[in-house]
């Protein structure tokens, strides 16, 4: 297991590097005040390729492996989290989904837009009564011939009133067990009954986009359904060990983030006529979030490696997101308690950090959900059997190969 950075990759994280740095970050704090996304951020991934930066070059993308996905992932979150949500959603949750599940159709008239920046994607699982309990959802797919009529309504969804289409899951067999009766479909905005909106007030990731998705008497063609009838709790648990790989990727960009701006902080400020990074108390602080970032950078790493090897990452997966965005929380409460009363204030990025911090132990699967999992791992109550559609392994010719 080799975790060295090739050239390919370093020069893809030092690009996205360069984008959120000198095309966000110095706006980002204007808009997350102002509750609304920019109008620029969409686009301008799309252009640089960073929407489609895993997938392979024949479906749109530019041909990166999966450790890529989550440096990317990482130097987004470092400036702002909204920009990770976005890969989350667009690319984790949707468009590897697709990779994994879709037929050859269904990945040429979904990934080859999304990739490239033209169409934008979304996931609809979470509803308003149910979130964890994921398996009793209670919007419904009735077949009529070749198409479907789903009803019902997804909330907490991000990029609601941005994507062109969205992966949603819907109840197809009422008398089935809960799980065995799902089935998952792509939908697009532009369909008769689809509606959407935006919530407002959020704690956190202001400047994103999370809402709500409305489904009524909606007709889906057959040819839009995602893997066969009743494999609809198998497609979404796969997508979130696509969506939690980049969760907590970000998360350990967040955790970079606050430990850089206290390192910063704590040099420059003095109290009792020395700098603050010399009290012993600021530099255990600052020696834990050290620790942190190296450690879910590392399981990050593993998680990466292991699907570029096309290996079964589920509990892998989850620890990395589990960690990283627990200890996310922990860094952002440090950072903000290093620069003490201007961490109280949004002068500072830390203000912000600790905000967007605690969305990401509550989405993609609570801290509890991952800590009951890992249990069950550890206890030999749970093992991950072989799906019929893997997630494909990472082929450097295949996938840079029109």
């Amino acid at each position: 297991m080799d975790f060295a950075l090739n050239e390919e990759q370093q020069q893809a994280a030092e690009m996205v590097r360069r984008f959120a740095q000198t095309e966000i970050e110095p706006t980002i704090g204007e808009w997350d005040r102002r509750q609304e996304m920019s109008p620029d951020v969409l686009p301008r991934m799309g252009e640089l390729g960073i929407l489609g930066i895993c997938l392979p070059v024949r479906y749109g993308g530019q041909g990166f492996d999966y450790v890529t996905l989550g440096l990317v992932c990482e130097e987004l979150e470092r400036v702002d989290t909204t920009l990770r949500v976005i890969m989350s959603v667009h690319m984790g949750l949707c468009s590897l989904t697709i990779l994994q599940w879709g037929t050859e159709e269904q990945k040429k008239r979904f990934l080859i837009p999304q990739a490239q920046g033209k169409e934008y994607a979304g996931f609809g699982l979470t509803e308003p009564g149910h979130g964890s309990d994921a398996a009793n959802i209670r919007a419904t797919a009735r077949r009529e011939g070749d198409t479907y009529i789903l009803n019902g309504e997804k909330m907490w969804i991000s990029l609601a009133t941005k994507a062109h289409n969205f992966l949603v899951v819907a109840r197809t067999d009422p008398n089935a067990k809960p799980s065995a009766g799902l089935t998952a479909f792509m939908i697009t905005s532009d369909m008769k009954g689809v509606t959407t909106g935006d919530i407002h007030g959020k704690l956190g990731v202001r400047a994103g986009s999370t809402g709500w998705i409305a489904m009524q008497d909606v007709e889906v063609p057959a040819a839009y359904r995602i893997g066969e009838e009743g494999e609809g709790f198998k497609v979404a648990m796969s997508a979130l060990d696509n969506g939690r790989y980049t969760v907590g990727a970000g998360a350990t960009g967040l955790i970079r983030a606050c430990l850089e701006e206290s390192v910063a902080y704590a040099k420059q400020r003095e109290t009792f006529g020395v700098p603050i990074a010399q009290h012993q108390l600021i530099q255990q602080k600052l020696g834990y979030m050290s620790l942190w970032y190296d450690t879910a950078r590392l399981l990050c790493l593993r998680a990466g490696w292991m699907k570029n090897q096309g290996l079964r990452n589920t509990r892998e997966t989850s620890q990395a997101k589990w960690y990283a965005t627990d200890h996310s929380v922990m860094a952002a409460l440090e950072a903000v308690q290093i620069h003490g009363a201007y961490g109280f204030s949004d002068e500072y990025k830390v203000e912000r950090y600790l905000r967007n911090s605690k969305g990401a132990v509550i989405y993609e699967g609570t801290s509890e959900i991952h800590q009951l999992m890992q249990a069950a791992y550890a206890l030999g109550e749970r093992t991950d059997g072989k799906l019929r559609c893997e997630l494909p392994a990472y082929d450097t010719e295949a996938w840079q190969t029109e």
